[in-house]
């Protein structure tokens, strides 16, 4: 069965329509949970999972823990029975019947991998960068497109680098190739353009390959995180939390 874990921070835009997408594009049989790990979010967002939770045939979980997408991912994890997990952005939209892709691909012998992704943007530049996702090359790898990974492959690696709070994705996906198991599946995930389209695209595209090039020359991941929030997304360190005890809101 799969684990769906989704961190989440503010996202009262978008958790609802994310939790009837998975809902309606999976098969109850085949998720053993959907985990919604929260950072400290100060919108409503705690509240529209419970209350989506309520009238959901699915199992859905929720948490708290330390703010950072490494440390969130990394607590939805440990408390997943799933054999296979997968960790999904809040503003991201996986195909129809992802679950059953997925369990495909393992069956056939691939622990780990990503679906292709667009952008839902028509500017030429993201739908371009949204083509090559459909390659196997590394470079064209990022969380937005959502990371499948069986639970044992996840644990042998230790799980998420929780020094990175940017590119803690690119660290495991890097950690995959090396290791030779990873594999992109031939449907399309749909994800939110809403940095782009906030800040404009070449301003960001520009910033996140600066980053690349940083990481690539040796960045550590304090440099990287400085970067990003002097560029990008101008908030303060994440804070530490203490994680609480998973709240089951709905069980199947």
């Amino acid at each position: 069965m799969i684990s769906i874990i989704i961190p989440v921070l503010n996202e009262s835009k978008t958790i609802v329509s994310v939790l009837n997408h998975l809902t309606n594009c999976a098969l109850e049989k085949n998720i053993e949970a959907i985990t919604i790990v929260d950072g400290g979010s100060s919108d409503n967002t705690r509240e529209l999972v419970r209350q989506f939770a309520r009238s959901s045939p699915f199992t859905i979980q929720l948490i708290t823990s330390e703010k950072g997408r490494a440390k969130q991912m990394n607590a939805g994890a440990k408390i997943a029975e799933g054999s296979i997990l997968y960790f999904l952005h809040a503003d991201s939209f996986p195909p129809k019947n992802f679950d059953t892709l997925i369990i495909s691909e393992v069956e056939k012998g691939n622990p780990a991998g990503c679906f292709k992704m667009k952008f839902n943007s028509n500017h030429w530049w993201l739908r371009l960068a949204s083509w090559f996702t459909q390659f196997s090359w590394r470079i064209c790898r990022g969380g937005d497109q959502s990371q499948f990974i069986t639970k044992s492959l996840f644990d042998e690696i230790g799980g998420y680098d929780e020094t990175f709070v940017i590119y803690e994705d690119n660290i495991l996906i890097n950690e995959l190739y090396d290791r030779n198991k990873f594999v992109v599946i031939q449907s399309w995930l749909d994800t939110s353009a809403r940095l782009y389209t906030e800040k404009g695209v070449w301003y960001v595209q520009y910033h996140f390959l600066v980053i690349y090039l940083k990481k690539w020359l040796g960045a550590d991941a304090d440099a990287l995180y400085n970067y990003y929030v002097k560029h990008l997304k101008k908030t303060s360190k994440p804070q530490t939390q203490i994680a609480t005890t998973p709240e089951v809101i709905s069980e199947k």
